[in-house]
């Protein structure tokens, strides 16, 4: 159905041509899954638009073949092209929010497309996307047809984004990454349904994704991408038992495996910086790496012969719904409800639980980012609940917190010396800023980043490396305890690996204590000492990872360790 031959793709830049694509060729037939995968910048999404031809004009330099049943795309006038896209070949966006229009309903954004191509009535058009809504469960689709994208989940958001791409009936559909930063369960959710509806309309799909665990369920055919060029290709499952690239193998090692207890993560650095000649395997790398279990057990015995450095009991966060106005009782909406537990000195407590679940809510009511609405908050046997603003700034010296989305907690307007100099001005470490800047210059350099990023403003910096700089200001204080919350949820798996390291690291050189939130079970049970699951704003489980992992109590936890994707 698809043939792409020799296709490159080069961006204009200052200073020169930059190569986002190199050379790259492969087939699809019809009813079969391709999956690309590979890291950010590796140029998957680049091909993709490519393919669909969305790539600006005037800023990329496209040149090969894209044949679609024998049709030359590059060739096709815009107007030919308009009708391609849509009725032949559609695409899922990797990102929703953005993908959708925010003042129009999401039954009207996809009305217009099947009034356009489809050139039926308003009411028939009405029907069909209902209709859609119902083929990709989305609850009541009704109330969905009039909502405006910011009134529904991000998982509900991706259903709309792929009832929009089917809503012409396409033979090829384009996923680009249709999964990332979603919980497990949705992830699941979604593959589940695209593989379905594949089925059920005999299309060919194209799977993008840095996750070759999701590879491994939904693709027949993998293509590895790095630095622009297509490094391996095979069948999935020749893939994952015998890959030949070394690249390969680290994106399959640097995953978390809950299976394993490994002291650090492998990296992609740990498979590419070797002698060409030397074969690496990712057992070799992992046996290397793995938690000899007397080590656990010591450290676990040390831990919990200590006094408590945090104790919360029965906390509760409550948000009003209505004002109570005209007699009518107020109605709450229960984000935390009857919390209690303990965190010790230098251990990482583990908090997972799907979106909504009120994992943030109950971090950000720890440090009184929110008000609590009852319960007690004890830190080092102080009262946080009961100090008053100076007070409870003084102590934030000792309690900092790692944002969910670095980006949006760095000021776009100050460079990054000056976000990490803040905290030191405004807590008035060391006497000078000529001092500051020295300890900030320290800091940069302990999580792998350099002098030079110092005058650097955030927009400047990769994913990863704005992770590393909100992790580096929240150790400018030198804190006693870290609140992580979602700290590496939207990171490639080999920066994930990365971040992963680098705060266990820390942790064993400054004595840190953690609370660790996330969505993905796999990190969690691979950082945490002990875990807690939280649902519905209460912590249904908690106690040793292995134990939950292996054990689990509650159908919760079970359904969430279903639906860790399957992986080496």
């Amino acid at each position: 159905m698809l043939q792409v031959n020799n296709l490159n793709i080069k961006f204009k830049a200052q200073n020169g041509l930059f190569e986002a694509v190199k050379d790259i060729s492969f087939n699809l037939k019809k009813g079969e899954t391709i999956g690309i995968v590979g890291e950010s910048g590796s140029g998957k999404s680049v091909t993709s638009l490519a393919l669909m031809r969305l790539l600006d004009k005037n800023q990329a330099l496209i040149s090969g073949r894209i044949l679609l049943n024998s049709i030359s795309l590059c060739e096709l006038p815009e107007s030919e092209m308009r009708k391609v896209r849509g009725d032949q070949m559609a695409m899922i966006f990797q990102e929703p929010m953005t993908s959708l229009n925010p003042v129009l309903t999401c039954g009207y954004q996809i009305t217009e497309a099947i009034q356009l191509h489809l050139n039926t009535t308003k009411a028939e058009a009405k029907e069909k996307t209902i209709a859609l809504f119902k083929e990709v469960q989305l609850p009541r689709p009704e109330a969905i047809f009039d909502s405006y994208p910011h009134q529904i989940s991000g998982g509900q958001k991706q259903r709309v984004m792929i009832a929009m791409a089917l809503s012409c009936n396409p033979e090829i559909l384009i996923a680009d990454e249709p999964t990332t930063a979603l919980d497990v369960t949705v992830q699941k959710a979604i593959i589940e349904l695209l593989l379905k509806l594949k089925a059920e309309r005999n299309m060919s799909l194209i799977f993008i994704s840095h996750d070759l665990g999701v590879i491994s369920e939904i693709a027949d055919r993998v293509l590895v991408m790095y630095k622009g060029e297509v490094v391996e290709e095979s069948l999935v499952k020749q893939l994952f038992t015998h890959p030949k690239h070394p690249y390969t193998k680290g994106l399959l090692a640097c995953r978390p495996s809950p299976d394993l207890h490994l002291k650090k993560l492998p990296i992609i650095a740990d498979f590419l910086d070797t002698d060409a000649k030397k074969t690496v395997s990712i057992e070799k790398i992992r046996e290397e790496y793995t938690y000899p279990t007397d080590e656990i057990k010591a450290r676990k015995s040390k831990l919990y012969s200590q006094e408590p450095l945090l104790k919360i009991s029965n906390l509760n966060t409550w948000f009003p719904v209505n004002n109570g106005f005209f007699n009518r009782e107020k109605e709450f909406v229960k984000a935390v409800k009857q919390v209690s537990f303990d965190v010790y000195p230098g251990e990482t407590l583990g908090l997972v639980g799907e979106s909504g679940c009120g994992k943030t809510t109950l971090g950000r009511s720890i440090l009184r980012l929110i008000e609590p609405t009852s319960g007690s908050i004890h830190f080092e046997n102080i009262d946080l609940r009961s100090l008053k603003k100076d007070d409870l700034r003084e102590i934030r010296r000792d309690i900092q917190i790692i944002f969910q989305d670095p980006y949006s907690s760095l000021n776009p307007r100050l460079t990054v010396g000056d976000s990490l100099m803040e905290p030191l001005q405004v807590h008035q470490f060391y006497t000078n800023d000529s001092k500051r800047k020295k300890k900030v210059l320290e800091l940069l350099e302990r999580v792998n980043l350099s002098p030079e990023h110092f005058n650097r403003y955030p927009h400047e910096f990769s994913g990863g490396q704005r992770q590393r700089i909100v992790i580096a200001r929240a150790l400018a204080l030198q804190p006693k305890f870290i609140i992580c919350d979602e700290s590496v949820s939207a990171l490639d798996v080999s920066v994930q690996a990365q971040v992963l390291n680098l705060i266990r690291e820390l942790q064993q050189e400054f004595n840190l204590t953690y609370i660790f939130i996330s969505h993905d079970l796999a990190v969690i049970k691979h950082i945490s000492d002990r875990m807690m699951v939280m649902n519905k704003g209460e912590i249904v489980e908690m106690g040793d990872p292995d134990e939950i992992y292996y054990h689990p109590k509650e159908e919760y936890t079970k359904k969430l360790i279903s639906s860790i994707p399957g992986i080496l």
